[in-house]
């Protein structure tokens, strides 16, 4: 017999490292260099234009121009506030079982979603063309001096976001449970102590976004009322054209202050969002600082984030 020997086990051998080899996209290579071309193109092109660039940062800050952004934000908030109360009234008369008020909003949303900002401005501002005397009883004047080009603004931008604003929280309505709206009647509550208290809250989720989209566009929207003579910032910047001849600049230094207003109520609106979204999103999105420090931390490190997998 031979005698058996213990061999002992092979030493383990390590894996050899994976080396990746990404994926080359060179359709993206060539996407970028057509876009980057476009922009230096662009970029020549203004920069070769007959515009007289230096005088626009003195013009951002001239007393006119600060007075039409104002007037800008002021008409806006106005109008927006005055559409949001009454959709909410038109989206409450949409939804009863009423066949007259629930016809009359309908006919309402048709007719000022149908026929055009500019039009309706028109028509408000020259309304005493119809009604020459305002007289209610307790006052009594004649409408062109009543029909001031602020009331016309008004009007027209305000009555015209209500339709739209009806629209919008007839969805955010109708986009709840109705368990919920059954729960509240058999508990003993009324159904407009139902709308303000159970619903409308709940509702805010999907009201909120839409309404701060509609209120961005509002703000550019105010420039139509340049037609009623309403003294808003591209009112104002061509009054300065007419007399400085620099048309196009003052359009640009309009163009700048309408970046910072969006700009600003476009952060406003992030964080209004983020606010309602924590009832339903368990990981809430992060906002801009958030982010600026992730990226500030990525490029101090000099290293791409890791990928969790």
């Amino acid at each position: 017999m031979t005698d058996t020997v213990d061999k002992a086990p092979a030493p383990m051998v390590p894996p050899e490292q994976i080396k990746a080899i990404p994926v080359r996209h060179y359709g993206r290579y060539v996407a970028a260099a057509v876009v980057i071309a476009i922009l230096v193109l662009i970029g020549i092109a203004f920069s070769n234009a007959k515009i007289n660039y230096q005088i626009i940062p003195d013009y951002l800050t001239d007393g006119t121009i600060l007075s039409g952004a104002w007037h800008t934000l002021y008409i806006s908030v106005l109008a927006m506030v005055l559409g949001l109360v009454l959709g909410v009234i038109l989206a409450v008369m949409r939804m009863s079982s009423n066949p007259v008020t629930s016809t009359v909003s309908w006919l309402y949303v048709w007719f000022f979603r149908g026929t055009p900002v500019l039009v309706q401005l028109l028509l408000w501002y020259n309304i005493s063309l119809v009604f020459p005397i305002l007289n209610l009883g307790f006052y009594k004047n004649e409408m062109n001096q009543v029909m001031t080009p602020f009331l016309a603004a008004l009007l027209g931008l305000g009555l015209n976001e209500a339709a739209y604003m009806a629209e919008i929280v007839r969805a955010g309505i109708q986009s709840m449970d109705l368990g919920q709206t059954e729960a509240s009647h058999a508990l003993g509550m009324t159904q407009s102590r139902t709308l303000r208290r159970i619903v409308l809250p709940q509702a805010m989720r999907v009201i909120v976004p839409p309404t701060g989209n509609e209120f961005i566009n509002m703000l550019k929207t105010s420039s139509l009322a340049y037609a009623v003579q309403f003294n808003e910032l591209i009112k104002r910047a061509q009054d300065i054209s007419s007399t400085s001849l620099a048309v196009v600049e003052m359009y640009f230094v309009a163009s700048i202050w309408y970046l910072i207003l969006t700009s600003v109520f476009s952060v406003g609106q992030y964080y209004l969002e983020r606010r309602y979204a924590r009832g339903s999103s368990r990981n809430l999105p992060p906002t801009p600082l958030q982010r600026l420090r992730r990226y500030l931390r990525m490029f101090g490190s000099f290293r791409r984030p890791e990928v969790t997998r």
